[in-house]
């Protein structure tokens, strides 16, 4: 840390990160020792935990952080309204952080660079006040949004508004103050902090590398359950632009559900969705640097061979991307016309995707066999 770090130290950020875990437990104790199991109160917690966080990752990360979509006038509003209740700051800061950690990654000034440590990378960083070079850096398109300005002028009331007062009202609307408080309130907006931390600091020391190596973030399925999808780390640092942190159908991100859904709704549009073919050329080619680091590829037609295979993966992903792309023009060209053009085409994705599973196949089979070959060496 710089010489003068000590009269950099946010008492504020300090003591508000130290007490409010402990009175979140404290005042929820007492619910439930006065009130017992309400399961309104559960209920209220879980729609505060979804609006509030959504809104974040949904809002302030994805649409206003990476610009990964659009979204009309409401949508834009709800999202600055919700997020302010997230007590992760203003989203003009929240970004111009988040930007600056995706420039700087792991290095000195990467606001909660791992290099310094789990726990600065986690909430350590916020103890201290962001040094005046990076204000009104890497957000002055925002500062040009009169709506994020006027979510970061009126900020504090804003999200004291959202974060307990409205979920003590409703709570006292659904039978206890002190549930709505504390369930909805204080303990929610706790609990999503350390969520919403450990996207900082645990993946990017423990899960998977699929896409990249050239920075510490990590996919990690357990952090992607508790923060909507943002546990897909590897992935969205090295394609930040995708409205998608989970690839796969199977990964475990709302958020991108939600984004889905408001896309249908047409309340959202222009999502970005980066090519198969570069998303499958980063995999490969990490896939073979993992084989090369744990095979002795000591005979260079093995190591031929590797190459070979991945650009042959590579090179019939890349021709059924040209192919889907003329059958989609030929169609739009051709409508109630003759369509024989139309049908040989669709002839040729069929055999190109063929040609794709078959040279797949065999890159698996291959660096299935040089790791077992080798190991037993």
């Amino acid at each position: 840390m710089e010489n003068n770090s000590q009269l950099r130290l946010s008492w504020v950020a300090i003591v508000f990160l130290t007490l409010t875990p402990v009175i979140a437990i404290s005042t929820l104790v007492l619910h439930f020792y006065l009130d017992g199991f309400v399961w309104q109160q559960w209920a209220l917690f879980l729609a505060f935990y979804l609006l509030t966080g959504l809104s974040i990752t949904a809002g302030y990360h994805r649409m206003y952080s990476h610009k990964s979509y659009k979204a009309n006038a409401v949508i834009r509003f709800l999202f600055l309204f919700f997020g302010a209740g997230a007590f992760q700051n203003s989203l003009l800061k929240w970004a111009t952080d988040h930007r600056r950690h995706h420039k700087l990654v792991d290095g000195e000034d990467d606001p909660y660079t791992i290099s310094r440590g789990f726990f600065f990378a986690h909430m350590g960083w916020m103890f201290y006040k962001e040094d005046p070079k990076y204000e009104g850096r890497y957000a002055t398109d925002l500062q040009r949004d009169s709506l994020v300005m006027w979510q970061h002028k009126y900020y504090l009331p804003l999200a004291i508004f959202v974060a307990f007062v409205l979920p003590t009202l409703i709570g006292w609307g659904l039978g206890s103050a002190l549930g709505g408080f504390a369930f909805a309130g204080i303990f929610r907006m706790v609990f999503a902090h350390h969520c919403t931390f450990f996207v900082n600091s645990l993946a990017h020391v423990w899960g998977k590398q699929t896409y990249t190596d050239k920075n510490s973030a990590r996919d990690n399925f357990v952090v992607a359950l508790f923060t909507y999808g943002e546990g897909y780390h590897n992935f969205h640092h090295r394609f930040e632009a995708d409205y998608r942190n989970g690839l796969k159908w199977y990964h475990f991100d709302p958020t991108k559900w939600l984004i889905q859904f408001l896309n249908r709704l047409g309340w959202v549009s222009d999502l970005k969705r980066v090519p198969e073919t570069e998303i499958l050329k980063a995999r490969l080619r990490m896939e073979e640097k993992k084989v090369r680091s744990k095979v002795r590829v000591e005979d260079s037609k093995y190591d031929e061979m590797i190459k070979a295979l991945r650009e042959r993966v590579e090179f019939t992903q890349l021709r059924i991307r040209e192919l889907k792309d003329e059958y989609q023009l030929k169609k739009r060209e051709l409508r109630d016309r003759n369509a024989e053009s139309v049908r040989r085409l669709k002839t040729e994705l069929a055999m190109a995707k063929m040609e794709f599973r078959i040279a797949y196949n065999q890159w698996k089979a291959s660096t299935r066999i040089l790791k077992r070959r080798h190991a037993l060496a």
